[in-house]
C-alpha cells in the first residue's frame, strides 16, 4: 500500500471500529468516514457521491454491473428465458465478466462476444455492429489485465450509444486507473469498476460507479446497504483506504507514468533479441510488459525467476497458477505452444529504473 493509506485506515480498525449502519456514536463516526470516502472517490472520477457503490473488489463490482444491469431489464415479471435482454462483451475480458456472461446464458439470456486483432485491439465500429435490437448491456474493459492492451473506450462508448442510447455501458477500469485518467463523463460510461489494490490501496475492496438513472438489480440481498444496491456490513476502513489511495495515485500519476515508462524501457531494451512484446508500446498501459520468449516454457521460466526473487505471471494474477492456456492469447490468435511462451511483468508505483535493469538481468540469467 502507498504511504498514508494504512494510517488513514487504522483508526477505523481500532477505537473507531463501528458498523456504519448503527445509531450510536461509534457507528456515526464510522458512517461519517464512509460518506467522506464516498465523496472523495466520487469527486476523483467525476461522479456524484450517490453514484458510488463500495464492494468487496473488482470481481464483485463486475458481477454486480453485468448481472445487475441485465437482470434489471427483465421487467416487473422477473421472467427469465430466451429472448431476454442481450449481453454483449469482448472475448478478452476479465473472467469476472466472462463468467458472469456464462451464468446469464445458463438462464436463457443471450450473450455475444466481439473478437480482437493480433494485438488485442478492439474497433469501436465492430462493437456497435455486433449489437442487435435486443442488446441491453455492453461491457468493454478499459485495458486488458494480462497484456495491458488499451481500448479506445470513449469512442467505443460513443459508438454504442449512437447505435442505441438506452443501452447500459460498463467498463472494467481496474488495470487502467493507476496510470490513465478516469472520468466517467469523458469516457461516456454508465457503470465503471475499480479495485483498490491495483493503485496502492488495500486488498478486498472496490467500487462500482452507477450513473444516476441506470437500472441495477442487486445480486446480494440482506440489509439493503448502499441504497439497496449492495447489502452487507460496510468495510469502513477499506473504503477509507481506497479513497485515500485514489487521491494519492492521482497526484502521483504524472511521476508514475514517467518513471515506470523508463523502467519498462530499460527492461525491454535489455531483452531485445530474446523476447518480444505482444502489444505495441503505443497501444498498452505503461505498467505492463507482456513478452513472448520463443522456444522457452513460461512455466519453467516463471519458477526459475521466482527462485531469484522476481515476481511475474503466466496469465492474470487470478490464473497464474493454472495450467490452462490464456483465453486472451488464444483470442489474439496465438497457438497453444506460442501462448505457453509468454509471461506478464507488472511495474508498480515503487518500481525504479534500476529495478527494470535488474529484472532484465535476472530474466537473461534464467534463459
Amino acid at each position: 500500500m502507498r504511504p498514508g493509506v494504512w494510517e488513514a485506515m487504522s483508526r477505523f480498525s481500532g477505537d473507531a471500529f463501528g458498523n456504519a449502519s448503527g445509531s450510536h456514536a461509534v457507528s456515526r463516526r464510522a458512517k461519517n468516514a464512509l460518506e467522506d470516502a464516498r465523496e472523495l472517490a466520487a469527486s476523483i472520477i467525476g461522479a456524484r457521491p450517490g453514484e458510488v457503490v463500495f464492494t468487496g473488489g473488482g470481481t464483485e463490482s463486475d458481477n454486480l454491473a453485468v448481472k445487475g444491469a441485465v437482470l434489471a431489464r427483465t421487467g416487473s415479471s422477473g421472467w427469465l428465458g430466451p429472448g431476454g435482454p442481450e449481453f454483449l462483451t469482448v472475448v478478452t475480458e476479465h473472467e469476472a465478466v466472462l463468467e458472469s456472461a456464462r451464468f446469464l446464458a445458463r438462464f436463457g439470456f443471450p450473450t455475444k462476444l466481439v473478437g480482437v486483432d493480433r494485438f488485442g485491439r478492439i474497433e469501436p465500429e465492430e462493437v456497435a455492429e455486433a449489437m442487435s435490437d435486443a442488446t441491453g448491456v455492453v461491457s468493454v474493459m478499459a485495458a486488458n489485465n494480462e497484456t495491458g492492451a488499451m481500448a479506445p473506450l470513449a469512442k467505443i462508448a460513443a459508438a454504442v450509444k449512437d447505435r442505441n442510447p438506452a443501452v447500459s455501458f460498463h467498463t472494467d477500469a481496474v488495470q487502467a486507473f493507476v496510470s490513465e485518467p478516469v472520468d466517467v463523463d469523458d469516457l461516456g460510461v454508465d457503470l465503471l469498476t475499480l479495485a483498490a489494490h491495483k493503485f496502492g490501496g488495500p486488498q478486498g475492496v472496490g467500487l462500482l460507479y452507477v450513473r444516476e438513472g441506470t437500472r441495477l438489480e442487486p445480486v446480494l440481498h440482506g440489509g439493503g446497504q448502499e441504497l439497496g444496491r449492495r447489502s452487507g456490513t460496510h468495510n469502513v476502513s477499506g473504503a477509507v483506504g481506497m479513497a485515500t489511495a485514489m487521491e494519492l495515485a492521482c497526484a502521483d500519476r504524472p511521476r508514475f507514468r514517467t518513471d515506470i515508462a523508463e523502467a519498462r524501457r530499460r527492461f525491454e531494451t535489455a531483452l531485445v533479441g530474446v523476447a518480444a512484446p505482444t502489444v505495441p508500446v503505443e497501444d498498452r498501459l505503461v505498467q505492463h510488459s507482456h513478452l513472448r520468449f520463443p522456444g522457452v516454457s513460461n512455466e519453467t521460466l516463471l519458477i526459475k525467476l521466482d527462485g531469484l526473487g522476481l515476481a511475474a505471471s503466466t496469465a492474470s494474477a487470478c490464473q497464474s497458477g493454472a495450467a490452462t492456456v490464456s483465453h486472451v492469447l488464444t483470442a489474439m490468435g496465438y497457438t497453444d505452444e506460442e501462448a505457453r511462451q509468454c509471461l506478464r511483468f507488472s511495474f508498480g508505483w515503487t518500481t525504479t529504473a534500476a529495478d527494470g535493469e535488474l529484472a532484465a538481468e535476472l530474466v537473461k540469467a534464467c534463459l
